[in-house]
C-alpha cells in the first residue's frame, strides 16, 4: 500500500513550474505525498451552509473505529470541535469554512442521549443562528462524512477533532486508525484513460477560460454551482503516482481556497452522479478532465463510464 509522505507547503501562487511534466505524459514520479495547504479560509457570515437549517438538534453517541465512542447528530454523523474557537463564544468557522464544516444548529434546547445535559448549550453565531455547544465548544459535522461511524474529518488538520461524550477531543489510538482516501487520486475511465479524482472518486476538470498559471478562477456564481471548485483548505493528500509538485492553491474572489493541479484551478461536475463518470469532459469545448500530469485529456476522446475502474483507493488521505 502506498503511503503518504510530508512535503513542504507551497506558496499561494503556482508551484514551481520546473516540477511540471510535459502535457500528454504521465509522470508517476513519486509515491503518495501530503501537501500542507494552510488554514481554512473564511467568508462573510451571511453564507448559509447547505443542510444546516435549524430545528431541534439531538445529540447521540456513535462508535468510530480507532476512536471509540464519539458524539454524533440525530443521523449518526460524527461531531467535531474547532481548535480556533473559544469556549462559550461565537464560532470562528463561517462562510467557506462552514460549507465544509456545517455547524450543528438548534432553535430550541437540545435533546441529548449518552451525554451529560449540563455540558450541552447553545451559542449565537455571527448571523444570529444558534449553534450547539458541548463543554462550551461549538460543534460541527463534516461535509465529506458519508454516514454513521465515519470520521474522515479527523485527518483534515490538527485544528479539527471529533468530540467525546465528555466534551473532550477524541484522539484514539493512531495505530488503529484506518487510512482515509487520498484527497487527489486517479481513476481509469474507459475512453479517457487515467484521470484525476477527488477524495470521493469524482472526476476533476479544468476550465480553459481560467488560463494555466493565471492564479485565479473565472467560474463563479451559477458556474460554480454547476462546476463546484475543489477546496484546498486543510491538508491535501496525493495518491501514489501523482507528483506533489503539481499541487497548489489559489484564493478565490470569495476568499475561499481552491486546489490547482499543474497551474489549473480544478473542479468537479454536478452532473457526475457517481465515481467513474466524466460527463463534463468536452462540455462547451472549454471543460476537460485532467490527466495525472496536470494537463487536459485529449478533447477528441469520449468517456465510456461503464468501463470505469478505480486505480488508487487504498493510500493514506486527509
Amino acid at each position: 500500500m502506498n503511503r503518504a509522505r510530508p512535503v513542504a507547503a507551497l506558496p499561494l501562487t503556482v508551484a514551481a513550474l520546473a516540477l511540471l511534466a510535459a502535457c500528454g505524459t504521465n509522470p508517476y514520479a513519486t509515491s503518495g505525498a501530503v501537501l500542507a495547504l494552510g488554514a481554512q479560509p473564511q467568508q462573510p457570515a451571511s453564507a448559509v451552509p447547505a443542510g444546516s437549517q435549524a430545528g431541534q438538534a439531538q445529540l447521540t453517541v456513535s462508535t468510530v473505529e480507532g476512536l471509540g465512542a464519539v458524539l454524533a447528530d440525530a443521523e449518526g454523523h460524527t461531531l467535531y470541535r474547532y481548535a480556533k474557537d473559544t469556549a462559550n463564544s461565537p464560532s470562528t468557522c463561517v462562510g467557506a469554512c462552514a460549507q465544509t464544516w456545517p455547524p450543528l444548529l438548534s432553535d430550541v434546547p437540545v435533546t441529548a442521549a449518552g451525554v451529560d445535559s449540563q455540558l450541552v448549550g447553545l451559542v449565537a453565531r455571527a448571523d444570529g443562528r444558534k449553534q450547539v455547544t458541548v463543554g462550551g465548544q461549538p460543534v460541527y459535522t463534516y461535509a465529506k462524512d458519508t454516514g454513521p461511524g465515519v470520521a474522515l474529518g479527523r485527518n483534515v488538520s490538527a485544528d479539527w477533532a471529533p468530540v467525546t461524550p465528555a466534551g473532550e477531543k477524541a484522539a484514539g489510538d493512531p495505530a488503529t486508525q484506518p487510512a482515509a482516501a487520498p484527497t487527489v487520486g486517479t481513476t481509469d475511465i474507459g475512453g479517457l484513460g487515467p484521470v484525476l479524482t477527488d477524495g470521493a472518486g469524482r472526476t476533476l476538470y479544468l476550465f480553459t477560460k481560467d488560463g494555466r498559471n493565471s492564479g485565479k478562477s473565472t467560474c463563479d456564481g451559477a458556474c460554480a454551482r454547476k462546476w463546484p471548485p475543489v477546496p484546498a483548505d486543510g491538508r491535501i493528500t496525493a495518491a501514489g503516482g501523482i507528483d506533489a509538485g503539481l499541487l497548489g492553491r489559489i484564493r478565490r474572489a470569495d476568499g475561499s481556497s481552491q486546489l490547482t493541479v499543474g497551474g489549473w484551478p480544478v473542479y468537479t461536475y454536478a452532473q457526475d452522479a457517481a465515481p467513474g463518470e466524466a460527463n463534463g469532459h468536452g462540455a462547451g469545448n472549454t471543460w476537460y478532465a485532467v490527466e495525472p500530469n496536470g494537463c487536459k485529456v485529449d478533447p477528441a476522446r469520449r468517456p465510456d463510464t461503464r468501463q470505469a475502474v478505480t486505480a488508487s483507493s487504498a493510500t493514506s488521505g486527509y
